[in-house]
């Protein structure tokens, strides 16, 4: 039951809901991976539910981005959710308040105030948030399309219109989600790095007052580490040119030039490995162990000098024999 457009009332607990997002976004380049959630959303029966796909890519590819875009093409108020190590059930659900009066209030989260509003919520770094807190969320994402609030001591229904999205980053800082949660976010949607079409699109969008020269120089340097398969995004770029623009205006009595004003951002914004992409991208082939020999089962049993091992050379035998002969 709606009180006003900022309350909802369950079983007689009053929720005071979230404000939806209202910044714009734009989807540049990739049209396909946007179709692709969209098509997640799609409810073809009435017996059919929308699904809640997982998007999966490097920090700063744009995952976020793209749920906000396709979010406002459906025309649908949009909540985001930062997930994190520590996020708590009630976190992720209701948080009681103490208000001024002294009563208990009932805030709802984002997350909640999309699913009674219709909306959609994009649960942002969802592989940061632990077993328990995904645990309470599990009957949402399948038939059930509830949660379940200790806290209030209410069952919320999510809005047959509600849509969700779970964005994913690939890096070593984030738990491993349970297989049956997993079994809940499909299907898995890839956001990959844009071209270099794409990529200056991005740029220009996000920085329409940044130089053409500064621009290619940005482009240029993201779509080599794309090459080298190293991480750096889109938002890298961003960060580093508005550092840049920042510099060049700094003092204009004491101007720097656009050169190094380009080279300092890219040091200070990326590192001082960033300079030389493919010494950098040799050192993490080392690190992740590219120039390493592949093992077979033999080598966990067998010293590689070993007679007794079975993939052992046997020219090298010969080799050692004829060495021993001479002498």
């Amino acid at each position: 039951m709606m009180t006003d457009n900022r309350h909802v009332e369950i079983d007689g607990v009053t929720l005071k809901l979230a404000q939806p997002h209202s910044a714009p976004a734009q989807w540049i380049g990739q049209q396909e991976i946007l179709m692709q959630l969209l098509a997640c959303w799609i409810v073809v029966d009435d017996n059919d539910l929308p699904l809640t796909p997982r998007l999966i890519g490097s920090p700063g590819v744009g995952k976020t981005q793209l749920a906000i875009a396709a979010a406002n093409q459906q025309q649908l108020p949009l909540f985001i959710y930062q997930c994190t190590a520590d996020t708590r059930p009630e976190d992720l659900l209701i948080t009681p308040v103490l208000s001024r009066g002294g009563e208990i209030e009932y805030h709802a989260s984002p997350l909640v105030s999309a699913m009674l509003l219709g909306g959609v919520c994009v649960l942002d770094e969802g592989n940061r948030m632990n077993e328990k807190s995904w645990a309470s969320v599990a009957p949402l994402f399948d038939s059930r399309r509830y949660v379940e609030s200790i806290v209030a001591g209410i069952t919320i229904p999510a809005d047959r219109d509600f849509r969700a999205a779970v964005t994913m980053n690939q890096d070593e800082s984030t738990f491993e989600i349970p297989d049956y949660i997993l079994s809940r976010l499909q299907p898995t949607l890839k956001v990959g790095f844009p071209n270099k079409q794409d990529e200056m699109a991005i740029l220009q969008y996000h920085l329409p007052f940044a130089e053409p020269e500064m621009l290619a120089m940005t482009v240029e340097f993201l779509q080599r580490s794309h090459e080298l398969k190293l991480d750096f995004s889109p938002r890298d770029g961003i960060n580093l040119l508005r550092y840049a623009l920042k510099r060049l205006t700094q003092d204009p009595t004491h101007p720097i030039g656009r050169d190094a004003a380009w080279r300092e951002a890219l040091e200070k914004c990326l590192g001082e490995d960033a300079a030389d992409l493919e010494s950098l991208a040799q050192r993490k082939s080392r690190t992740l162990g590219g120039d390493a020999v592949p093992l077979g089962l033999a080598d966990l049993f067998f010293d590689a000098d070993d007679p007794l091992h079975p993939d052992r050379d046997v020219d090298d035998d010969d080799d050692d024999e004829d060495e021993r002969g001479d002498f």
